[in-house]
């Protein structure tokens, strides 16, 4: 089944909670909704699932608009962030439910409980009321129950929030298989940069109830629509420095300790205007003193976070550049040195507004790749 909303809005009493929202997500794909606490990602799932009625527009189900039918009759499954567990049962029964709905037979029901409780790991708890589960045990049980009835659409709200740092990581291997092998068509909300880009095939990222941006995972990375969201999307965060374009015969350019950085032609019709130019660490080089671009830094700390390696250093100005390289590749842990900007990979804001200014090329691949 598909899923559209058509500028969807939603007001509690003065506070206009979403704002003319509209998405698409195709039959068997999973899209992310990404965005801060209280961004109206929640609201937007209650919505979809017939547990609130929007203010303005309208939702459909594989084309059929379904204002007015109960949540029970929609084929959708939910995992709130409020876990949302019937406490009188114990997990077994609680991740049960829907297949006793279904009727289906004792067999089926407990090959469908054990098999979502070991992928899940709570297989040792299932005769456990909610009230003797941990809070990442009660969220892993309302995610297996979401999942157990094998619905059309899956609506889940921040499912792995409060699971450990290991689980987490197995989590974002293992889940969007589990999804992918369901058919289902899902609207995964996370808060998470790591989590929207592991599972998405689309990613749309919400703030205060209006729809910013969607795209691929790859997409939102290598072109925010703006430097909020550049900021939200790696880590260590985007590189950010106040940079006035200039242009001369051999093209358009911006300094950065006196040393230019050549950029994308197309950037000719906002020279002289007041724009951020947007470094991604990994775009930040170590070079030697003679290349041709090697801009003078001095390193003032490193840190080894597992796979990488990120530099904090200084220009000459005294503006902050953040550098990540591959952890075991060479580099100063401090001091002088130098580094050059891979300037395909740059991207040019608006000073004023926070809007990425694009240039003429569509093919994000030449900008650099996901890391």
């Amino acid at each position: 089944m598909s899923l559209e909303l058509n500028e969807i809005s939603k007001n509690f009493k003065d506070d206009k909670v979403l704002d003319r929202v509209s998405l698409y997500v195709p039959e068997g794909k999973t899209l992310v909704l990404f965005g801060p606490s209280g961004a109206g990602k929640t609201v937007l799932l209650r919505l979809i699932s017939g547990v609130i009625e929007p203010d303005e527009g309208h939702i459909k189900i594989s084309g059929m608009d379904v204002d007015g039918v109960e949540p029970e009759d929609r084929n959708i499954g939910m995992a709130f962030q409020n876990f949302a567990l019937f406490p009188h049962m114990d997990a077994h029964a609680n991740i049960a439910s829907p297949l006793t709905a279904q009727k289906k037979d004792k067999s089926a029901i407990q090959a469908g409980v054990q098999g979502l409780a070991k992928l899940l790991k709570i297989d040792h708890v299932l005769k456990h009321k909610p009230k003797e589960l941990s809070n990442g045990q009660k969220q892993r049980t309302a995610l297996a129950r979401a999942l157990a009835g094998k619905p059309k659409i899956l609506l889940l709200d921040d499912p792995l929030r409060n699971v450990d740092a290991k689980l987490r990581f197995e989590m974002r291997l293992e889940l969007p298989n589990l999804l992918y092998e369901q058919n289902a068509t899902v609207i995964y909300v996370t808060q998470d940069y790591k989590e929207a880009m592991a599972f998405g095939d689309q990613i749309a990222v919400i703030n205060g109830g209006v729809i910013q941006q969607i795209g691929t995972p790859e997409a939102i990375y290598l072109t925010p629509a703006n430097v909020e969201i550049a900021r939200l999307f790696g880590d260590p965060v985007i590189n950010l420095l106040d940079v006035t374009l200039q242009k001369d015969a051999s093209g358009v350019f911006a300094l950065i300790s006196e040393k230019r950085i050549d950029l994308d032609a197309s950037y000719a019709s906002v020279v002289g205007l007041e724009c951020c130019l947007g470094i991604r660490p990994e775009s930040v080089l170590f070079v030697d003193r003679d290349h041709k671009s090697a801009v003078p830094v001095t390193v003032e700390a490193e840190t080894p976070l597992n796979e990488k390696t990120v530099n904090l250093c200084l220009t000459a100005r005294g503006r902050e550049i953040m550098a990540s390289r591959p952890s075991g590749t060479q580099g100063p842990a401090g001091g002088e040195a130098f580094v050059a900007i891979e300037a395909a990979s740059a991207l040019i804001f608006d000073k004023q507004t926070g809007a990425l200014i694009e240039t003429n090329s569509t093919d994000i691949s030449e900008r650099g790749k996901v890391t």
